[in-house]
């Protein structure tokens, strides 16, 4: 369990009363540490030396450098603060595992579990005199871990190596990221150093709000001390937030190769989940041995899942964003399946796969599923550079629209459930067909709209097509043999200089490809 604070002398000093103790110190009341001269001597002492040898460069170095000098560009003359955020607490005093912010990521190249309350620093300089010929000069601040030297390397629960490991040292993160590193304890002057447009040769400050209340303080506090107009530095503020999501649009080679590799895990995720579909029909919350099936993957071949795990049987498929997952699983229904890894350097994929429990769709469940599946077909054929993003949702929509007609089930014509002023059709899918994907699961989110859902479709981009239907148990406006069906395929596409990759193709999607697959990995257990 983790420890906020130093711990308190409970060795042989005379306790508090309850009235003499602070509550933010109660805590720790369950701690037990000795705290007599002899402990702390002894515990100085007989360590062996750390090793003085640096890392070799991250691969990703050079790509994060890019990614920097682009953002520079973008923002001459202005200081750029990017913070990775602080731990979050659960419950009480024990935290959340630490994810940075993704811009910080992006930034830096800094993946799993770094570093908590960590920020970037981007100083202006002339142009084209900054790091690889940008226009600032970029510096990371964290706080180096406590090392043996110190009583809190046995007494910090939150950066004592004792508690939480080695972690990088200043030069060993420089080398490694190939960048400028510094002790956050110089943090709030490097950041409102000569701050204020309205002082003489002062420096406008550019941050990413809603990360760190500490550094947004920090950067308020300077704002009101120089009289800047802090409505309008808010306005500044978001568009770098907007510029660092827009710049997360197109990915790089790198980001291509780990979004591959959180798809190959994400694959055999999906494999697991079938072999626990027996026993899954023997559970009282049965959806909850899926949703564990695919998490022990997530773990032992990533950091984590990259985002909560839809595991819905039956109608509970008809529940857009279901993640309670304490259902039963029966033979006859179908599985909604929509999860991701996320791998090491936090990329994550989005897979959504409809599967028959039993091994085989019945009738009624084929033929929702082929109209699904011919929807998603339809989004792939545009899904190429130069269409615009928008136009793969209609392809989808468009397919949807018609089928549900011939089915009967549309109350207007095709053509009216398709106006702006009619959309029937989205009584049974009522979300978009794609979002962008990569770092976040829903990826640059705080781009302009013009970007993204008006954007032109360009090689580099990662997206998901996942289109579906939904018809719920108490949805009267559809025959009974439909009520309870859900069903949804996602798959990730990258879009190449020609047209597109499908990432998660090795997982099947047509029906028949479904039960084979899943044939086969019944026979070979």
């Amino acid at each position: 369990m983790n420890d906020h604070k130093t711990l308190p002398d409970t060795g042989t000093s005379t306790p508090m009363t309850p009235e003499e103790q602070p509550l933010t110190d109660r805590v720790n009341n369950r701690s037990q540490r000795p705290d007599s001269a002899a402990f702390k001597e002894f515990m100085a002492s007989q360590w062996a030396s750390s090793t003085d040898e640096l890392p070799a460069r991250a691969p990703v170095a050079a790509h994060a450098a890019n990614r920097r000098r682009a953002i520079s560009g973008k923002f001459v003359g202005e200081r750029l603060v990017i913070p990775a955020g602080p731990l979050k607490v659960r419950s009480n005093d024990v935290d959340y595992k630490f994810r940075p912010y993704s811009a910080f990521a992006h930034l830096t190249g800094l993946g799993v579990d770094h570093e908590p309350d960590a920020a970037l620093v981007m100083e202006p300089v002339a142009e084209g005199t900054g790091d690889d010929g940008g226009n600032h000069i970029t510096t990371l601040y964290f706080h180096p871990m406590a090392g043996r030297d110190t009583e809190d390397f046995y007494a910090n629960a939150r950066s004592g190596e004792f508690w939480i490991g080695k972690r990088p040292t200043l030069p060993e993160f420089k080398t490694l990221l190939g960048l400028e590193t510094a002790d956050a304890s110089g943090l709030e002057v490097a950041i409102t150093k000569d701050a204020g447009v309205t002082t003489v040769g002062g420096i406008r400050i550019r941050l990413v709000r809603e990360v760190d209340i500490n550094v947004d303080a920090l950067v308020d506090t300077s704002r009101i001390n120089t009289s800047v107009d802090l409505e309008q530095s808010d306005l500044l503020d978001a568009q770098l937030t907007e510029a660092l999501s827009e710049l997360r649009l197109i990915k790089d080679e790198w980001e291509i190769e780990q979004m591959r590799d959180a798809v190959a895990a994400s694959v055999e995720g999906f494999e697991d989940v079938v072999r626990s579909l027996p026993r899954a029909m023997t559970h009282h919350r049965g959806e909850r041995v899926i949703e564990g099936a695919f998490t022990t993957k997530a773990r032992e071949e990533g950091n984590d899942l990259g985002y909560e795990t839809i595991a819905a049987s039956g109608n509970n498929a008809t529940t857009l964003h279901w993640n309670r997952n304490h259902g039963t699983v029966r033979s006859g229904d179908m599985v909604l399946l929509d999860a991701g890894v996320e791998i090491d350097s936090l990329y994550t994929a989005d897979i959504t796969r409809t599967m028959p429990i039993n091994g085989t769709y019945s009738d009624v469940q084929r033929k929702v599923y082929q109209a699904v599946l011919d929807a998603a077909d339809a989004a792939f054929e545009v899904a190429v550079p130069g269409r615009r993003f928008r136009e793969v949702h209609a392809a989808a929509m468009e397919v949807l629209a018609q089928r549900l007609s011939d089915w009967g089930l549309l109350p207007v014509s095709v053509e009216e459930a398709l106006s702006p002023a009619g959309q029937h059709h989205r009584r049974w899918m009522p979300h978009g067909t794609s979002h962008h994907l990569g770092m976040d699961v829903h990826d640059c989110a705080q781009a302009k709209r013009e970007l993204y859902l008006d954007g032109v479709i360009t090689e580099g981009m990662i997206f998901t097509i996942e289109p579906g239907l939904y018809f719920k148990d108490e949805d009267l406006a559809v025959p009974e043999e439909y009520r309870g069906i859900g069903v949804r395929i996602e798959d990730d596409v990258l879009i190449t200089a020609d047209g597109n990759e499908n990432l998660s193709a090795a997982l099947p999607r047509k029906p028949e490809d479904v039960e084979s697959w899943m044939a086969g990995i019944y026979a070979g257990e």
